[in-house]
Protein backbone atom coordinates (compact mmCIF):
# COMPACT_ATOMS: atom_id res chain seq x y z
CA UNK A 1 0.00 0.00 0.00
CA UNK A 2 1.11 3.57 -0.69
CA UNK A 3 0.39 6.14 2.02
CA UNK A 4 -1.45 9.23 0.83
CA UNK A 5 -0.72 12.53 2.50
CA UNK A 6 -3.74 14.71 3.17
CA UNK A 7 -3.70 18.36 4.17
CA UNK A 8 -6.61 19.68 6.22
CA UNK A 9 -7.41 23.37 5.87
CA UNK A 10 -9.20 24.77 8.89
CA UNK A 11 -11.24 27.94 8.67
CA UNK A 12 -14.28 29.67 10.11
CA UNK A 13 -17.57 28.49 8.52
CA UNK A 14 -18.22 32.00 7.21
CA UNK A 15 -14.90 31.93 5.33
CA UNK A 16 -15.43 28.53 3.71
CA UNK A 17 -16.21 29.77 0.18
CA UNK A 18 -13.40 32.30 0.26
CA UNK A 19 -10.86 29.56 0.95
CA UNK A 20 -12.58 27.09 -1.40
CA UNK A 21 -12.17 29.59 -4.23
CA UNK A 22 -8.58 30.33 -3.26
CA UNK A 23 -7.63 26.66 -3.23
CA UNK A 24 -9.42 25.58 -6.44
CA UNK A 25 -7.66 28.11 -8.66
CA UNK A 26 -4.10 28.38 -9.92
CA UNK A 27 -2.05 31.40 -8.77
CA UNK A 28 -2.28 32.68 -12.36
CA UNK A 29 -6.08 32.62 -12.25
CA UNK A 30 -6.16 34.42 -8.91
CA UNK A 31 -3.89 37.16 -10.25
CA UNK A 32 -5.83 37.63 -13.47
CA UNK A 33 -9.16 37.62 -11.62
CA UNK A 34 -7.92 40.28 -9.18
CA UNK A 35 -8.26 38.08 -6.10
CA UNK A 36 -5.99 40.36 -4.07
CA UNK A 37 -8.65 43.08 -4.33
CA UNK A 38 -11.16 41.10 -2.29
CA UNK A 39 -11.50 42.80 1.09
CA UNK A 40 -14.04 40.56 2.81
CA UNK A 41 -14.13 36.82 3.42
CA UNK A 42 -17.77 36.22 4.29
CA UNK A 43 -19.48 34.71 1.23
CA UNK A 44 -22.46 32.38 0.87
CA UNK A 45 -21.21 30.85 -2.41
CA UNK A 46 -18.51 31.26 -5.04
CA UNK A 47 -20.84 33.14 -7.38
CA UNK A 48 -20.75 36.04 -4.91
CA UNK A 49 -16.97 36.18 -5.20
CA UNK A 50 -17.04 36.46 -8.99
CA UNK A 51 -19.81 39.01 -8.74
CA UNK A 52 -17.61 41.18 -6.51
CA UNK A 53 -14.80 40.77 -9.05
CA UNK A 54 -17.27 41.85 -11.78
CA UNK A 55 -16.74 38.60 -13.67
CA UNK A 56 -19.02 35.94 -15.09
CA UNK A 57 -18.96 32.85 -12.88
CA UNK A 58 -16.09 30.54 -13.81
CA UNK A 59 -16.44 26.81 -13.13
CA UNK A 60 -13.68 25.33 -10.90
CA UNK A 61 -12.23 23.16 -13.66
CA UNK A 62 -11.57 26.25 -15.80
CA UNK A 63 -9.58 28.17 -13.19
CA UNK A 64 -6.22 27.69 -14.87
CA UNK A 65 -5.14 31.24 -15.63
CA UNK A 66 -5.41 30.80 -19.40
CA UNK A 67 -8.05 32.80 -21.29
CA UNK A 68 -11.00 32.12 -18.99
CA UNK A 69 -10.82 35.44 -17.14
CA UNK A 70 -10.74 37.41 -20.41
CA UNK A 71 -13.82 35.49 -21.59
CA UNK A 72 -15.58 36.01 -18.25
CA UNK A 73 -14.96 39.74 -18.53
CA UNK A 74 -17.07 39.73 -21.70
CA UNK A 75 -19.57 37.15 -20.37
CA UNK A 76 -18.46 34.70 -23.07
CA UNK A 77 -17.80 31.51 -21.13
CA UNK A 78 -20.11 28.91 -22.70
CA UNK A 79 -22.24 26.35 -20.90
CA UNK A 80 -19.97 23.35 -20.38
CA UNK A 81 -20.90 19.83 -21.39
CA UNK A 82 -22.51 17.55 -18.80
CA UNK A 83 -22.48 13.75 -18.62
CA UNK A 84 -26.27 13.86 -19.10
CA UNK A 85 -25.79 15.52 -22.51
CA UNK A 86 -24.32 12.35 -24.03
CA UNK A 87 -26.68 10.33 -26.22
CA UNK A 88 -24.53 7.29 -26.93
CA UNK A 89 -21.21 5.56 -26.37
CA UNK A 90 -18.79 4.95 -29.23
CA UNK A 91 -15.49 2.99 -29.32
CA UNK A 92 -16.01 -0.15 -27.28
CA UNK A 93 -14.61 -3.68 -27.39
CA UNK A 94 -16.13 -7.12 -26.89
CA UNK A 95 -15.15 -10.79 -26.72
CA UNK A 96 -14.68 -10.65 -30.47
CA UNK A 97 -11.26 -9.05 -29.79
CA UNK A 98 -9.77 -8.29 -26.36
CA UNK A 99 -12.90 -7.37 -24.39
CA UNK A 100 -14.24 -9.46 -21.50
CA UNK A 101 -17.97 -9.27 -22.25
CA UNK A 102 -19.99 -10.37 -25.26
CA UNK A 103 -21.33 -7.96 -27.85
CA UNK A 104 -24.86 -8.44 -26.51
CA UNK A 105 -23.80 -7.96 -22.89
CA UNK A 106 -22.03 -4.72 -23.77
CA UNK A 107 -24.92 -3.41 -25.84
CA UNK A 108 -27.57 -4.37 -23.29
CA UNK A 109 -25.69 -2.64 -20.48
CA UNK A 110 -25.24 0.48 -22.61
CA UNK A 111 -29.00 0.49 -23.21
CA UNK A 112 -29.63 -0.12 -19.50
CA UNK A 113 -27.60 3.01 -18.70
CA UNK A 114 -30.05 5.02 -20.79
CA UNK A 115 -28.02 5.60 -23.94
CA UNK A 116 -29.60 5.49 -27.39
CA UNK A 117 -26.76 3.95 -29.38
CA UNK A 118 -23.67 1.81 -28.91
CA UNK A 119 -20.66 1.73 -31.22
CA UNK A 120 -18.67 -1.47 -31.31
CA UNK A 121 -15.04 -0.96 -32.33
CA UNK A 122 -13.15 -4.18 -31.84
CA UNK A 123 -9.53 -4.29 -32.96
CA UNK A 124 -8.64 -4.81 -36.61
CA UNK A 125 -6.73 -7.77 -38.00
CA UNK A 126 -3.19 -6.33 -37.69
CA UNK A 127 -3.61 -6.08 -33.91
CA UNK A 128 -2.90 -9.78 -33.42
CA UNK A 129 -1.90 -9.16 -29.79
CA UNK A 130 -5.51 -8.07 -29.17
CA UNK A 131 -7.15 -10.84 -31.20
CA UNK A 132 -7.86 -8.44 -34.05
CA UNK A 133 -10.75 -9.44 -36.28
CA UNK A 134 -10.11 -11.27 -39.53
CA UNK A 135 -12.27 -10.29 -42.49
CA UNK A 136 -14.36 -13.42 -41.93
CA UNK A 137 -14.90 -12.52 -38.28
CA UNK A 138 -15.90 -8.97 -39.21
CA UNK A 139 -18.69 -10.35 -41.38
CA UNK A 140 -19.82 -12.73 -38.63
CA UNK A 141 -19.96 -9.86 -36.13
CA UNK A 142 -21.91 -7.67 -38.52
CA UNK A 143 -24.50 -10.41 -38.99
CA UNK A 144 -24.88 -10.65 -35.20
CA UNK A 145 -25.30 -6.86 -35.03
CA UNK A 146 -28.10 -7.02 -37.61
CA UNK A 147 -29.81 -9.74 -35.60
CA UNK A 148 -29.51 -7.82 -32.33
CA UNK A 149 -30.69 -4.56 -33.89
CA UNK A 150 -33.84 -6.32 -35.08
CA UNK A 151 -34.63 -7.11 -31.43
CA UNK A 152 -34.15 -3.56 -30.07
CA UNK A 153 -36.50 -0.61 -29.97
CA UNK A 154 -35.19 2.94 -29.47
CA UNK A 155 -31.63 1.63 -29.45
CA UNK A 156 -29.08 0.75 -32.12
CA UNK A 157 -25.69 -0.93 -32.35
CA UNK A 158 -23.44 0.82 -34.85
CA UNK A 159 -21.00 -1.24 -36.87
CA UNK A 160 -17.55 0.13 -36.16
CA UNK A 161 -13.96 -0.99 -35.98
CA UNK A 162 -10.83 0.38 -34.37
CA UNK A 163 -8.67 0.16 -37.45
CA UNK A 164 -4.95 0.19 -36.89
CA UNK A 165 -3.11 3.00 -38.65
CA UNK A 166 -0.27 1.08 -40.26
CA UNK A 167 3.28 2.40 -40.41
CA UNK A 168 2.67 4.02 -43.82
CA UNK A 169 -0.56 5.70 -42.66
CA UNK A 170 -2.94 3.33 -44.41
CA UNK A 171 -5.85 1.66 -42.62
CA UNK A 172 -6.30 -2.01 -41.95
CA UNK A 173 -8.59 -3.94 -44.37
CA UNK A 174 -9.24 -3.42 -48.07
CA UNK A 175 -11.80 -0.86 -49.23
CA UNK A 176 -14.58 -3.41 -49.79
CA UNK A 177 -14.46 -4.19 -46.04
CA UNK A 178 -13.91 -0.61 -44.82
CA UNK A 179 -17.09 0.52 -46.56
CA UNK A 180 -19.21 -2.01 -44.64
CA UNK A 181 -18.78 -0.13 -41.35
CA UNK A 182 -21.02 2.68 -40.08
CA UNK A 183 -17.92 4.42 -38.76
CA UNK A 184 -14.22 3.81 -38.22
CA UNK A 185 -11.97 4.86 -35.36
CA UNK A 186 -8.41 5.05 -36.69
CA UNK A 187 -5.66 4.57 -34.09
CA UNK A 188 -1.94 3.88 -33.83
CA UNK A 189 -1.02 0.84 -31.74
CA UNK A 190 2.47 -0.03 -32.97
CA UNK A 191 5.82 1.47 -34.04
CA UNK A 192 5.68 4.29 -31.49
CA UNK A 193 9.30 5.37 -31.97
CA UNK A 194 8.72 8.15 -34.47
CA UNK A 195 9.88 11.70 -34.92
CA UNK A 196 7.24 14.43 -34.73
CA UNK A 197 7.25 14.71 -38.51
CA UNK A 198 6.86 10.95 -39.02
CA UNK A 199 4.03 10.65 -36.48
CA UNK A 200 2.24 13.70 -37.82
CA UNK A 201 2.46 12.54 -41.44
CA UNK A 202 1.30 9.05 -40.47
CA UNK A 203 -1.77 10.46 -38.71
CA UNK A 204 -2.59 12.91 -41.49
CA UNK A 205 -2.51 10.19 -44.14
CA UNK A 206 -5.00 8.18 -42.06
CA UNK A 207 -7.14 11.28 -41.55
CA UNK A 208 -7.24 11.83 -45.31
CA UNK A 209 -8.58 8.30 -45.84
CA UNK A 210 -12.26 8.79 -46.78
CA UNK A 211 -13.32 5.96 -44.46
CA UNK A 212 -11.82 7.46 -41.28
CA UNK A 213 -14.56 8.88 -39.05
CA UNK A 214 -12.75 9.48 -35.74
CA UNK A 215 -9.06 9.81 -34.92
CA UNK A 216 -8.52 7.63 -31.85
CA UNK A 217 -6.28 8.62 -28.89
CA UNK A 218 -4.07 10.87 -31.05
CA UNK A 219 -0.79 10.64 -29.10
CA UNK A 220 -1.06 7.07 -27.78
CA UNK A 221 -0.02 8.21 -24.32
CA UNK A 222 -0.61 6.21 -21.13
CA UNK A 223 -0.49 8.59 -18.18
CA UNK A 224 2.03 7.58 -15.49
CA UNK A 225 3.24 4.79 -17.79
CA UNK A 226 4.48 6.11 -21.14
CA UNK A 227 4.57 9.47 -22.91
CA UNK A 228 2.79 9.86 -26.19
CA UNK A 229 4.65 9.98 -29.49
CA UNK A 230 5.32 13.59 -30.49
CA UNK A 231 2.85 15.13 -32.94
CA UNK A 232 2.16 18.57 -34.37
CA UNK A 233 -1.29 19.02 -32.88
CA UNK A 234 -2.18 22.00 -35.03
CA UNK A 235 -1.39 20.20 -38.28
CA UNK A 236 -3.33 17.12 -37.17
CA UNK A 237 -6.36 19.15 -36.07
CA UNK A 238 -6.22 21.22 -39.26
CA UNK A 239 -6.23 17.99 -41.29
CA UNK A 240 -9.26 16.76 -39.35
CA UNK A 241 -11.03 20.03 -40.11
CA UNK A 242 -10.23 19.76 -43.82
CA UNK A 243 -11.41 16.14 -44.03
CA UNK A 244 -14.43 16.33 -41.68
CA UNK A 245 -12.85 13.85 -39.28
CA UNK A 246 -13.71 13.98 -35.58
CA UNK A 247 -11.19 13.60 -32.75
CA UNK A 248 -11.50 11.27 -29.82
CA UNK A 249 -11.11 12.31 -26.23
CA UNK A 250 -10.36 8.86 -24.89
CA UNK A 251 -12.01 8.82 -21.46
CA UNK A 252 -9.91 6.04 -19.95
CA UNK A 253 -8.18 7.62 -16.92
CA UNK A 254 -4.77 6.47 -18.20
CA UNK A 255 -5.30 8.14 -21.57
CA UNK A 256 -7.46 11.31 -21.51
CA UNK A 257 -6.15 11.80 -25.03
CA UNK A 258 -6.61 14.25 -26.86
CA UNK A 259 -5.23 16.45 -24.09
CA UNK A 260 -7.80 18.99 -22.87
CA UNK A 261 -5.45 21.88 -23.70
CA UNK A 262 -6.11 21.29 -27.41
CA UNK A 263 -9.90 21.16 -27.25
CA UNK A 264 -10.21 24.92 -27.64
CA UNK A 265 -8.26 24.77 -30.91
CA UNK A 266 -10.48 21.90 -32.11
CA UNK A 267 -13.51 24.05 -31.39
CA UNK A 268 -12.00 27.00 -33.27
CA UNK A 269 -11.53 24.74 -36.30
CA UNK A 270 -15.03 23.26 -35.97
CA UNK A 271 -13.68 19.78 -35.23
CA UNK A 272 -16.08 17.88 -33.01
CA UNK A 273 -14.84 15.85 -30.04
CA UNK A 274 -16.06 12.31 -29.44
CA UNK A 275 -15.85 11.35 -25.76
CA UNK A 276 -15.16 7.61 -25.87
CA UNK A 277 -14.49 5.19 -23.00
CA UNK A 278 -12.52 2.63 -25.04
CA UNK A 279 -14.42 0.19 -22.85
CA UNK A 280 -13.17 -3.40 -22.75
CA UNK A 281 -15.80 -4.42 -20.19
CA UNK A 282 -19.17 -3.13 -19.04
CA UNK A 283 -17.75 -1.19 -16.11
CA UNK A 284 -15.61 0.74 -18.57
CA UNK A 285 -18.67 2.72 -19.65
CA UNK A 286 -18.43 4.63 -16.38
CA UNK A 287 -15.10 6.11 -17.49
CA UNK A 288 -17.20 8.50 -19.54
CA UNK A 289 -17.34 10.58 -16.36
CA UNK A 290 -13.57 11.21 -16.53
CA UNK A 291 -13.82 12.08 -20.20
CA UNK A 292 -16.47 14.68 -19.45
CA UNK A 293 -14.32 16.11 -16.65
CA UNK A 294 -11.40 16.52 -19.05
CA UNK A 295 -13.69 17.92 -21.76
CA UNK A 296 -15.03 20.54 -19.36
CA UNK A 297 -11.46 21.66 -18.60
CA UNK A 298 -11.13 22.22 -22.35
CA UNK A 299 -14.36 24.27 -22.33
CA UNK A 300 -16.19 21.76 -24.53
CA UNK A 301 -19.89 22.36 -25.10
CA UNK A 302 -22.50 19.77 -25.99
CA UNK A 303 -22.83 21.38 -29.42
CA UNK A 304 -19.22 20.41 -30.20
CA UNK A 305 -19.44 16.87 -28.80
CA UNK A 306 -20.05 14.22 -31.46
CA UNK A 307 -21.83 11.72 -29.23
CA UNK A 308 -24.09 14.37 -27.77
CA UNK A 309 -25.84 14.21 -31.16
CA UNK A 310 -29.02 12.16 -31.53
CA UNK A 311 -28.63 9.06 -33.69
CA UNK A 312 -29.90 10.56 -36.95
CA UNK A 313 -27.60 13.56 -36.77
CA UNK A 314 -24.67 11.33 -35.77
CA UNK A 315 -25.13 9.12 -38.83
CA UNK A 316 -25.36 12.21 -41.03
CA UNK A 317 -22.09 13.48 -39.55
CA UNK A 318 -20.41 10.14 -40.31
CA UNK A 319 -21.60 10.25 -43.92
CA UNK A 320 -19.91 13.62 -44.39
Amino acid sequence: TIPIKVNYIECEPSEFYYHLFELTATPEHLIKAGFENITERDFTDEEEIYSQLELQYIEPELREGLNEVDLATENKIPELIELSDLKGILHNHSLYSDGVHSLKEMADYCKELGYGYFGICDHSKTAVYAQGLSIETVLVQQKEIDKLNASYTDFKILKGIESDILIDGTLDYPEDILKTFDFIVASIHSNFKMSEEQATNRLIKAIENPYTSILGHPTGRLLLARPGYPINHKKVIDACAANKVHIELNAHPYRLDIDWRWINYCTEKNVMISINPDAHHKEGFHDMYYGVCAARKGMLTKEMCLNALPLGELLAAFKK
